[in-house]
């Protein structure tokens, strides 16, 4: 799809998505991924504004002789694109407070900011607050951090650095960490201003930031709460789900009886998944309901259908 979109910038009879393919997949340059979880099991939240919610995570690289250092990033979570990104030895607070005013000083104050647990972030697990923490809720900014061990919360930090990572191995090691920093800059400027995104509809990260106004801090931020729960379909072809301390039962099918089966639960947007990913129903929950038949919420997509692995 990349190249599609370059080649269209440049000239009229561009070969068509699926050519493209096939030819790359002929040369060897396609890495199958048979065991990759499907797309439609992912239950996906995505900032309705620019700098709405910013995402921040660390990363690890070595140079060439062998030492290691980390990548701090930031990135935009409705435009994906990157505001910020330092390299350092260890990251330490002072770091993750700078980085943050750098890009703030360049994109403007976000109106929430979403990381993990790590220290350097969040002091609530060791019983204090950290100088990002204290610097965030001065400015009035929504501070989030995703539950322990589900680094899905922060997944489009989380995704870019995978791309990275993959754009770095095929560079000459990095003999310093200036050095490094170069490469990642001109990664990131490609990244933003030049790679379409295909969250993004197929235009660049930088062209979905500047394409909307921009929220900021004290505007609203939506809190999506998440659930993902293992369960098995009963006897009569239904699961069944608490919301709000009241017990629900999803009608899936008798002929999914017995199945093991995934809930992804956003809010009221529930998808019942199968473990080998057979998406089986897709629904919104009727709260004025207990029983949830199969036709009550319309279903999105047909049940039973094979998501495209």
């Amino acid at each position: 799809r990349t190249i599609h979109w370059h080649l269209s910038k440049r000239r009229s009879d561009v070969p068509s998505v699926s050519t493209i393919w096939r030819i790359l997949a002929r040369r060897g340059f396609i890495d199958h991924e048979p065991n990759k979880r499907p797309h439609n099991s992912f239950i996906r939240f995505e900032a309705a504004l620019p700098n709405e919610c910013w995402q921040a995570d660390v990363t690890h690289w070595r140079l060439k002789d062998g030492s290691d250092v980390e990548i701090l990033d930031f990135i935009d979570d409705h435009s994906r694109m990157i505001v910020a990104t330092r390299v350092v030895r260890i990251t330490r607070v002072p770091d993750v407070v700078d980085t943050f005013e750098d890009a703030a000083s360049t994109w403007g104050y976000p109106a929430s900011v979403l990381t993990d647990n790590g220290a350097i972030f969040n002091g609530g697990p060791r019983r204090g607050v950290t100088a990002f923490e204290a610097l965030l809720n001065e400015m009035g900014i929504v501070y989030k951090h995703s539950r322990p061990y589900h680094p899905q919360t922060c997944g489009k930090i989380e995704r870019f650095h995978q791309t990275l990572k993959r754009y770095l191995d095929k560079q000459s090691p990095a003999r310093s960490m200036a050095g490094l920093q170069r490469q990642i800059d001109r990664f990131v400027a490609y990244y933003n201003e030049e790679r379409p995104h295909r969250a993004r509809g197929s235009i660049t990260p930088r062209a979905a930031f500047d394409a909307l106004e921009k929220a900021r801090p004290g505007s609203l931020v939506a809190k999506t709460h998440f659930r993902v729960r293992t369960d098995k379909i009963d006897s009569c072809g239904k699961v069944t789900l608490r919301h709000d301390s009241k017990l629900f039962h999803i009608a899936v099918g008798r002929q999914h009886r017995g199945t093991r089966i995934r809930l992804y639960v956003a809010d009221l947007d529930i998808r019942i998944v199968t473990l080998d990913g057979t998406l089986l129903r897709h629904l919104v929950l009727d709260t004025t309901r207990a029983y949830q038949p199969s036709g009550l919420p319309r279903n999105k997509v047909r049940e039973g259908s094979r998501v495209p692995r």
